[in-house]
């Protein structure tokens, strides 16, 4: 005989398809000014419908993307927990998609379109399993913080936190945006990376150039930014070279490898989930430990010169380079973006550098009531004791709660591998979202049991 929860999912899933099939349709692309028009339809959507829900609700404006906040409040004297989610999303402008990325497809009981799992089906999933706790009586209240800049890592999310932080009190903050180690492998993080993005220019002259009148004179930008690169790091190691770079890299502790093993993450699972061909070598700890606790140094693109069918022998006059560096606890970004700087400018001095938004890494705790209930509630609703673990990605405004609202703060993400985190053909599954829901069901639950401090 199914339970209670059982038959509420198994009755959720027409209504739950139906709303990310809107969402998803919905452009919300933080990156691209001429999506604005899409982000406020977006908000307005996501304030409708938690107030049909029965939740009080508004988008809060900031001097950039509004802030989404739903609240069920259900007792004065009850603790609240916070759930947080992003519902701007990535451009979907890559060649790889194999149908129209903001045109939501259900493919059996697979959901493909950008948004489906960053972040916009487990948003609703969390949503779904505290309409259940609401309906049932859990002894909890639950508010929801919606972000609209997550993607463009979160400048305004700190002047919306200290503007509101007060009347946003919590007992305790659950953010639904990870990835699991694969399938049937479920994972709590507590610690996420940061990340410093700065973009590198070199200008040589004021226009392209013909090779054959020129070259072996003319300087070529898009040359001398690769050997720059190069300088900056080992391409095939990923051994950083920057002087003072790992100084303050936290070494992991004897139980955090031994918890990066125990989690059955595997080299050939995450080389098939990735669709990576080949991959720098390393066992799986070793590559466990380069994902979720070392520091990165990346290129994402380089733009300039010719780039039509064929070779067009013309030397370029600028280039630029789009690079990144993932950071770990102990590290600061505005500390590594000196070193990156002084560096490249002892190197070549006619480069341009560009630093971007920072976002700070996390490190929480992984013991005590909130993990403990995070774990307990993952493995009711899908059979398996979830691993902590860390996380390679970089969530901005967890840093930026746990200043404001000074709660702990949990990780109940939904996603796997597989789902495309920022990839082409990006879906969500009902597997994971039923499961979500009961996951979030249970941890109300847990949690309205816990005493108030």
């Amino acid at each position: 005989m199914k339970s209670d929860i059982e038959r509420y999912v198994e009755a959720a899933q027409p209504a739950y398809e139906e709303k990310l099939r809107e969402w998803v349709e919905i452009p919300t692309i933080s990156a691209e000014p001429e999506h604005q028009a899409d982000i406020e339809r977006g908000a307005e959507a996501a304030v409708q419908y938690l107030r049909s829900l029965g939740a009080d609700a508004m988008a809060v404006p900031t001097p950039g993307n509004p802030v989404v906040v739903g609240k069920f409040i259900t007792g004065a004297d009850r603790a609240t927990v916070t759930i947080y989610n992003h519902l701007d999303v990535q451009p979907a402008n890559e060649p790889q998609w194999q149908r129209a990325p903001f045109v939501f497809h259900k493919e059996g009981n697979r959901y493909i379109g950008r948004g489906s799992t960053d972040d916009k089906g487990p948003a609703l999933t969390a949503l779904f399993g505290a309409r259940y706790a609401v309906e049932k009586g859990t002894k909890v209240n639950i508010q929801f913080i919606w972000e609209f800049e997550e993607e463009i890592g979160s400048p305004n999310f700190e002047h919306f936190m200290k503007a509101n932080a007060k009347r946003l009190a919590t007992d305790s903050v659950a953010v639904s945006d990870t990835i699991w180690i694969a399938r049937g492998k479920p994972a709590v993080a507590y610690g996420l990376r940061g990340l410093a993005p700065v973009r590198l220019v070199l200008e040589t002259g004021t226009k392209d150039v013909h090779s054959g009148v020129t070259g072996g004179a003319a300087r070529n930008p898009i040359t001398e930014l690769c050997q720059l690169i190069a300088e900056c790091y080992d391409v095939r190691k990923g051994h950083i070279r920057i002087p003072g770079f790992y100084d303050d890299v936290a070494r992991l502790s004897k139980a955090e490898m031994d918890n990066f093993l125990a989690s059955g993450f595997s080299v050939k699972e995450f080389k098939r989930a990735h669709e990576l061909k080949k991959m720098r070598e390393g066992d799986a700890l070793e590559i466990a430990s380069r994902l979720w606790a070392r520091p990165t140094f990346e290129v994402h693109g380089i733009v300039g010169g010719y780039t039509g069918p064929g070779v067009k022998t013309a030397i370029p006059y600028s280039a630029e380079a789009k690079i990144s560096m993932r950071l770990v606890p102990n590290q600061n970004g505005d500390k590594i973006l000196k070193l990156v700087q002084n560096f490249i400018k002892e190197k070549n001095p006619d480069i341009q550098f560009i630093p971007e938004s920072v976002l700070s890494p996390y490190l929480g705790p992984h013991t005590g009531p909130h993990p403990e209930a995070a774990r307990e509630a993952m493995k009711f609703a899908f059979g398996k004791t979830p691993a902590f673990v860390r996380e390679g990605g970089s969530i901005g405004a967890v840093v930026t709660m746990q200043k404001y609202l000074k709660a702990p703060i949990v990780f109940l993400g939904l996603s796997l591998p597989e789902h495309g985190y920022h990839a082409p053909n990006e879906n969500f599954d009902w597997e994971q979202a039923s499961g979500g829901m009961k996951m979030f069901a249970r941890y109300f639950e847990t949690l309205a049991k816990l005493p108030l401090k």
